[in-house]
């Protein structure tokens, strides 16, 4: 009959004991896509422009050997900085305003930039 007590007093300090004393204070760790602060505090070198909410950046060798067609005209650069924390879209730190932004044939995840003749290939940066 003792050892009923005593086993439901045990049970009772080991739950008590297993409990979280700080879970009041939980930090909550949000995943999004990559900004222009993220990508930039990594690689201040980095070629990007923001548009439709999303960072795109140039000089991935992978995207660089994708053989892509311009599409549409789908917007321009219109504010050129390199301060993270003013890019919206439209910002990019390294083409000029006014640069004509396209879609491509191929992907959506990859928009073309032409320049002096030439097409830079700018990829989306999305998490996952």
């Amino acid at each position: 009959m003792r050892k009923v007590p005593l086993l439901f007093i045990f049970l009772l300090v080991l739950l008590t004991g297993c409990t979280n004393a700080q879970e009041d204070n939980k930090t909550v760790k949000v995943i999004g896509n990559p900004d222009a602060n993220e990508v930039l505090s990594l690689d201040l070198d980095a070629n990007i422009f923001m548009f439709g909410d999303l960072i795109y950046i140039t000089g991935i060798d992978w995207v660089d050997e994708l053989v892509l067609t311009p599409d549409e005209e789908i917007g321009e650069i219109k504010k050129q900085t390199s301060i993270a924390e003013d890019f919206f879209n439209g910002t990019s730190n390294v083409l000029s305003v006014g640069t004509k932004i396209y879609s491509s044939k191929e992907r959506g995840d990859i928009l073309l930039v032409k320049i002096n003749g030439a097409v830079l290939k700018y990829y989306a940066l999305v998490e996952g």
